[in-house]
């Protein structure tokens, strides 16, 4: 790709001594549109970045809230799998631009990483702020010239860019378009899906925006459980879906029903099967460490005068939350049998009934489809128009997937519009 860098700073030359290099407007200011700025400002094409919020990188940012998960560690099949029925479209994305460059590139920029206990990886100091700061200036003292409060609403009737700034109505005529806006999740931080309407109507094929990585519903809890144990963790627990091996992790009780880490890893096949049959039901095993034999074993103890909850304690150390899950989703027949019991333990059904909404989501699936692409990540319908980032049609879970496959796209897309450029000026 260096002769595309190379050419993409000579172009003008080619032409004229006056003429100026190609000029790209990327739309959207998240980790792929600025990725995609990097690898074409380096390589000496005019960069105009424009964004419909105050600043960029905001989504970035709440992602760093709790620690900025940049990216995971574990092995390149594994960390593709995760990328499900897309990883094909996804794997030479990241065989050029995967976990370890992703690592090398944040180094060059002078923050530090490791690896956490769970495989993550994380800047040091857990922030993202200073990663967003040395990217920003990195890109200010290549030539790219970032807008703000800029919102792009389609295109003109003579196929320009028309943009809103505080200035009025724009109309853009770049050589080529970066179109980076997120999915559809937390509007409020920009990532609204309003550009589903505008490539509608050019005949670009989309796939409706759905939530992933996001909580589901139950269709009603008892009293108790929202009163006393909205917001409370599972912690230490496994929850498999139809026969696949249970995942370990933990998850949180809401007033609605359960969200967190473990579901999220589970939103997509727990939506696909609520989309297909109306319902889904996962079964939550409340002690991952400790085979059905033992359980009923432990379970079959004389308990004397002991209420059963109090034995439920002593015996397996199952109380507060985990008892009342166990509660609320058995009747008094399983109580009285420890058969039953110990397999409801190690099984227990909770049947989900709906998604949380696509603007509580962590992220979306949906967007522009892969077919509707060419290899470069240019729209089929609209030559000189690329997409990348989460507005494509893919999903990956919580961990780093989402930003590296970000990452990944918007330097993929960068270097397809360098290539372009190459055969088309």
């Amino acid at each position: 790709m260096r002769r595309l860098f190379r050419h993409a700073a000579a172009l003008a030359m080619t032409q004229s001594p006056a003429a100026l290099p190609p000029q790209v407007a990327i739309i959207g200011g998240g980790p792929a549109g600025l990725m995609a700025a990097e690898v074409l400002s380096q390589a000496g094409v005019r960069v105009d970045l424009y964004d419909g919020m105050p600043s960029v990188g905001r989504k970035f940012l709440l992602a760093g809230v709790g620690g900025m998960n940049i990216t995971h560690s574990e092995a390149y099949p594994a960390f593709l799998s995760r990328y499900a029925e897309r990883a094909p479209h996804i794997a030479p994305m990241l065989r050029a631009f995967g976990a370890e460059a992703l690592c090398q590139w944040i180094h060059d920029l002078g923050i530090e990483t490791f690896v956490g206990s769970s495989g993550r990886v994380f800047p040091t100091d857990m922030k993202a702020a200073p990663l967003l700061r040395a990217w920003l200036k990195r890109l200010r003292d290549a030539g790219v010239v970032i807008h703000t409060r800029h919102r792009w609403l389609g295109w003109n009737a003579d196929g320009s860019l028309n943009v809103t700034s505080p200035d009025g109505e724009k109309s853009l005529k770049p050589d080529a378009t970066l179109l980076a806006l997120g999915g559809g999740s937390w509007s409020r931080l920009g990532s609204d899906g309003a550009w589903m309407l505008p490539l509608e109507q050019r005949g670009v094929g989309l796939a409706p925006l759905q939530p992933s990585n996001c909580g589901f519903e139950v269709r009603a809890w008892s009293e108790l459980m929202v009163s006393k144990f909205a917001g409370a963790p599972l912690k230490n627990i496994a929850i498999g879906l139809n026969d696949d091996v249970p995942r370990l992790g933990e998850c949180v009780i809401t007033a609605t029903g359960i969200e967190g880490s473990l579901i999220y890893a589970l939103s997509a096949p727990i939506r696909d099967a609520i989309n297909q049959h109306g319902s889904a039901t996962v079964h939550i095993d409340l002690l991952p460490g400790r085979p059905v034999d033992k359980v009923m074993a432990a379970l079959s103890k004389p308990r004397g005068s002991r209420s059963m909850a109090k034995h439920l304690h002593s015996q397996l150390g199952i109380d507060g939350v985990k008892a009342a899950l166990l509660r609320e989703l058995t009747d008094a027949q399983c109580f009285a049998d420890p058969a039953l019991l110990a397999r409801a333990i190690k099984a227990l059904p909770l049947t989900l009934v709906k998604t949380r909404p696509l603007d509580e989501a962590i992220s979306s699936a949906g967007g522009v489809t892969f077919e509707a692409m060419d290899e470069r990540l240019m729209l089929k319908q609209l030559p000189g128009v690329f997409c990348a980032g989460e507005m494509l049609d893919w999903e990956a879970p919580t961990g780093g997937y989402l930003l590296t496959g970000c990452f990944a796209s918007g330097r993929a897309a960068g270097l397809g519009i360098l290539e372009w450029l190459q055969r088309n000026n």
